[in-house]
């Protein structure tokens, strides 16, 4: 299974045969068993607002058709823009039962189809990356909490319970130390990748220290990201990803994703203040590597101007994203967010050669959801429209590179994510 691939997880692409290849080992997703009764898990939010209200609901096939996500067995609460699963489990980064609560929680799926809200581990609740989180294993994962910015935090994600904190600030000091104008330093709030062995955690050098720290604020055109062995818990190094201003924007869309063969591809999200784009790049940490590929990148300058990635799903040497048809505006009644700006396009990595997706009309920023994800060997393309005539998943047809709808939610809100899970693990 491919990291957050919604196999269940989420983020890839391909062409023609290509695409039935199977997951790397460096992925640390791992595999499903089919023997098994399985579950498929629908998430909508009902509310473009800032709790995310939504619902989730169990289904025993994989929904197609006209689909209701708000009937009486559904899970009502907050935090329902996305989720980040892992294997057998489904996580999120905001709290089900209470608006606005920043943590970790796994949602529980029994057999009768019942989704509830499960443990939760909270962090400091005023700073935007706290629940910031990768797992290496059942026994083991790291997460970030603004009340310990320096730290990386340490949880087992069977127990559910933290079990302690690597402690960094002489490395985010390496840099920077004397800056004035530097306000707020963390590691790890908005980029944590477990690969071949490594932590992977992002150095913030914040320019503000307010609500915001740390988002569009950056200090240095470069981004920065400390190379931690988890063997050890020692810093090996730190690498950079050269001028982009900021990497990833925190949610449960952690916009990063595995290749069949293990190359790890970053979104990072450029240096306007408001999001904008600008110097936004996709790149990649080769298998077996633990530095950026000076030979690789995509670049949204190179694309259109005024623009950014949002998303990546890789497998089998292609990428599927999304690419907006037009300049980026921010802000409460920009475009960025609910306009159907967003086309699909599938990009050969080699060749960097990019191909519209037939059939599948410009759609609103998945924002918390995974753009694309991979279920039973599907690959389903996240599908809403401003005006809601389209709202669920198409699936993905390699060989004629086009996409045919599933299934629609008439009910229950724009659909955020989709994840099988199997009873009784």
């Amino acid at each position: 299974m491919k990291t957050l691939k919604l196999k269940a997880g989420i983020l890839a692409l391909a062409m023609g045969m290509l695409f039935v290849g199977c997951s790397d080992n460096d992925d640390p997703q791992p595999d499903p068993d089919d023997n098994q009764e399985s579950k498929y898990v629908l998430i909508t939010m009902s509310s473009n607002v800032l709790e995310k209200p939504g619902y989730a609901t169990a289904f025993d096939e994989l929904p197609s058709g006209n689909i209701a996500n708000n009937g009486s067995n559904a899970l009502q609460g907050f935090g329902f823009g996305g989720w980040r699963p892992y294997g057998n489990w489904l996580f999120k980064m905001f709290a089900t039962e209470t608006p606005n609560t920043l943590g970790i929680e796994r949602l529980e799926v029994n057999a009768n189809g019942d989704v509830t809200s499960g443990q939760f581990i909270a962090g400091d609740n005023t700073t935007n990356g706290t629940g910031n989180f990768v797992i290496v294993d059942e026994n083991k994962g790291y997460y970030w909490d603004g009340a310990s910015p320096l730290k990386i935090q340490i949880f087992n994600p069977t127990t559910m319970s933290r079990t302690g904190d690597i402690d960094l600030a002489d490395v985010v000091n390496q840099r920077g130390a004397d800056e004035a104008e530097i306000l707020y330093r963390a590691i790890g709030q908005k980029f944590l990748a477990v690969k071949g062995g490594k932590l992977f955690a992002n150095i913030t050098y914040a320019t503000t220290n307010g609500t915001q720290k740390g988002f569009w604020d950056d200090f240095y055109d470069d981004v920065y990201i400390a190379v931690i062995d988890i063997a050890s818990g020692t810093h090996d190094k730190t690498i950079k990803i050269e001028d982009t201003g900021a990497i990833a924007y925190i949610n449960d869309n952690n916009m990063y994703d595995f290749d069949t063969n293990g190359d790890l591809y970053i979104v990072t999200q450029g240096v306007h203040p408001r999001g904008e784009g600008g110097k936004s790049k996709i790149v990649r940490i080769k298998a077996n590597e633990t530095d950026i590929d000076p030979e690789w990148n995509l670049n949204m300058d190179d694309i259109m101007d005024g623009g950014k990635f949002v998303s990546v799903f890789a497998k089998d040497g292609k990428i599927i994203t999304v690419i907006p048809k037009e300049r980026i505006v921010g802000g409460p009644t920009g475009n960025i967010n609910f306009e159907d700006i967003w086309e699909f396009y599938s990009i050969d990595i080699a060749s960097k050669e990019r191909t519209k997706i037939n059939g599948v009309p410009a759609v609103t920023n998945p924002g918390a959801a995974y753009g694309a994800i991979e279920i039973d060997d599907k690959i389903l393309l996240r599908v809403t429209t401003k005006d809601g005539s389209k709202n669920g998943y198409f699936e993905y047809n390699a060989s004629t590179n086009s996409a045919t709808e599933l299934f629609k939610v008439t009910s229950g809100g724009s659909v955020s994510g989709l994840h099988k899970v199997n009873i009784g693990n």
